[in-house]
């Protein structure tokens, strides 16, 4: 397998590294408050190994990113059999999904495009897809990522990417002290294997709440069921104010310690929190970097959960002939400190 690196740098000399398997994101390169640069990004020292991992670490997963309950859905009255790789569920396209494909590569100035090819039929999915993940990174440290896809029929799509990030440093150990607030008012409830049970719920009076800004770790340990099911956070939350086609803030995303501030923007409707619960037993990391559970969290703007089978949900049908448009930008700063 031909894995390629493909390297963007600013003015200011933060850069970026991308990967053309699963167009991942394989690191970026940030100034603290002092003006120290690190990495942010989590990853592995061998190329080889973001090859099927578990954590998916950096790549864009698809054809449907997050999970679809029984690995069942309807397109066009056509019932859809994909593969089962997450418990009982589907996961991220199964186990051939996007985030273990070699992309085309072409380099522009100041940006990268991947473009995959996915064929009729492919994981169970209907038509042929050309998605495309142009990621551009500019002078403000701000990674923009936009996806573009069309099918040769009516098909699902749901892409986002699965970077896990540690303001600190990749290799500074715990992410729990990291202040989060998430522009969402209701998240989804699911079931023990993380599918939604149906409505959302108000975060209101519940430690899914991050309205006002609070560490990672400060309920990660509460008698809750969205936190007994993953052994930390792993659930949907419902931007704010969505709106299709436009750009809203999703997460902030703050480290005290190294003055680090991400602020997350999207398109999409919801935003996956993960806080890297599983992370324990990951390939080796860069530096020789050893990746406990929570040493990251990832921030996935995406469509909802299992949205297939939730018709009241945004849909996530891409017709023949329709294009799909997502993006999400990643925005780097610092606070003083």
């Amino acid at each position: 397998m031909d894995i390629k690196y493909y390297t963007l740098t600013n003015k200011s000399g933060a850069s970026v590294v991308l990967s053309n398997l699963g167009a991942g994101i394989v690191s970026v390169i940030v100034p603290d408050a002092k003006g120290n640069m690190d990495d942010v990004v989590i990853g592995y020292k061998n190329p080889q190994d973001y090859l099927a991992d578990g954590p998916c670490a950096g790549k864009v997963p698809g054809r449907y990113a997050n999970r679809i309950a029984g690995g069942h859905l309807e397109v066009d009255g056509k019932i859809c059999s994909l593969p089962v790789n997450n418990g009982p569920n589907h996961l991220h396209g199964g186990p051939e999904g996007f985030q273990n494909k070699i992309w085309e590569a072409r380099e522009l100035d100041g940006a990268v495009e991947f473009q995959y090819y996915s064929e009729d039929g492919e994981m169970g999915y209907p038509g042929a897809v050309k998605v495309s993940a142009h990621y551009e990174w500019n002078d403000d440290n701000d990674l923009i990522l936009t996806f573009t896809a069309r099918s040769s029929a009516a098909t699902v799509i749901n892409l986002t990417n699965h970077a896990y990030f540690n303001l600190d440093g990749h290799n500074s150990g715990s992410v729990l002290e990291h202040t989060l607030r998430l522009n969402a008012s209701e998240y989804l409830p699911t079931d023990s294997t993380l599918i939604p049970l149906g409505e959302s719920e108000p975060v209101a009076g519940t430690p899914m709440d991050f309205v006002e800004p609070k560490t990672l770790g400060r309920d990660i340990k509460a008698d809750f069921p969205a936190l007994n099911y993953g052994k930390g956070y792993d659930a949907c939350w419902l931007i704010d104010g969505y709106t299709p086609g436009q750009l809203q803030e999703a997460a902030e995303l703050k480290a005290a310690r190294s003055g680090r501030v991400l602020k997350v923007y999207t398109t999409q409707p919801g935003i996956q929190v993960y806080t890297g619960n599983w992370l324990e037993g990951c390939p080796e990391g860069k530096d020789g970097a050893h990746y406990g559970d929570y040493s990251a969290v990832a921030l996935e703007c995406q469509h909802y959960p299992d949205s297939p089978n939730h018709p009241d949900y945004p849909s996530t049908l891409l017709e023949e002939g329709q294009t799909y448009s997502e993006a999400i930008i990643f925005s780097f700063r610092c606070d003083n400190i």
